[in-house]
């Protein structure tokens, strides 16, 4: 006898909000590499499954932003780049709140414990939490309260060639 597996339509919206300085931290101290970069091909669709992307938002401290990476993000994502001017813990958080109610599911993109009352508070809201970030630095507590955890592994990124030093040119 042949097992039928019932179809089931998913229709879940996600959002997905990255921890720039988070994630490439924990890159370059896994690696040990500082051109260890997220590869978002991979990633993203591994993250998403059968749901539907809604948004997708790389925070990020400082102005040395990739113009390459925010074109890329855009171009095959509609997702955007938002500069922070210190961390990005609080931009990340306020913009968690104001979609709790357009979306279903979270994925924050870091493994900071800031994110704990965060995650406690979308829960609270119905929302359901996902954390994406490399597990050996990745706060357990955080784990613990999200409702799934996606390791981001080896798979998850690459590494840019390190950049020969440019020899300053004299006009």
């Amino acid at each position: 006898m042949t097992t039928i597996k019932p179809q089931v339509a998913i229709s879940q919206t996600v959002a997905i909000l990255v921890d720039g300085n988070n994630i490439e931290r924990s890159l370059h101290d896994v690696t040990g590499e500082s051109g260890a970069m997220v590869n978002f091909d991979t990633l993203i669709p591994r993250l998403i499954l059968n749901r539907t992307l809604n948004r997708l938002i790389y925070f990020r401290e400082g102005t040395s932003i990739s113009a390459k990476l925010a074109e890329r993000l855009h171009t095959n994502y509609h997702g955007s780049v938002r500069p922070c001017h210190k961390s990005a813990d609080i931009p990340l958080t306020i913009k968690a709140t104001q979609l709790a109610s357009k979306v279903d599911t979270l994925i924050i993109m870091s493994g900071d414990s800031d994110y704990v009352e965060l995650v406690r508070h979308l829960k609270s809201e119905g929302v359901r939490v996902e954390i994406a970030a490399v597990l050996k630095t990745t706060s357990q507590l955080l784990i613990d309260e999200a409702d799934y955890f996606h390791p981001i592994t080896d798979e998850d990124w690459f590494s840019l060639p390190p950049t020969s030093k440019r020899r300053k040119r004299r006009h």
